[in-house]
Formats: C-alpha cells, sequence, structure tokens
C-alpha cells in the first residue's frame, strides 16, 4: 500500500469530530471513558483513527428498530 492510501485511511482528530459534529472536548470525554473508538497515538502525541475503526464504532451504535 501506498503512503499516501494509508494516509487517506486515517483520520485526524479534527476530521472525526467534524464528521460526528461532536467539539475535541466531548471526544476526550468519551475517550477517558474508553467509549470512543480505538486510535493510534503518535510519537508527537496526535492521534489518528482509522476509517474501518470509526466506520466499525459506528455500527456497533446502530440501533435495530
Amino acid at each position: 500500500m501506498k503512503t499516501a492510501e494509508r494516509n487517506r485511511d486515517k483520520l485526524t482528530l479534527a476530521e472525526v469530530c467534524a464528521e460526528l459534529g461532536i467539539s475535541r472536548s466531548t471526544f476526550y470525554d468519551w475517550r477517558a471513558k474508553q467509549k470512543a473508538p480505538r486510535c493510534i497515538t503518535l510519537p508527537n502525541g496526535s492521534l489518528r483513527i482509522r476509517r474501518t475503526e470509526l466506520d466499525r464504532w459506528l455500527d456497533a451504535r446502530e440501533d435495530a428498530v
């Protein structure tokens, strides 16, 4: 897999928050409560979330009506 493709499958925290319509503080609150999607912590401390992980996390929260 090319580097550009690998980077596209990892979302920044800002991208995830924008997609979910939440603030950074809400995301960090969910993360502290272990309710957020799994994250990758880079050496500089910033977070990335795999697209597949976000989709899996969202699917797990879908109501069966």
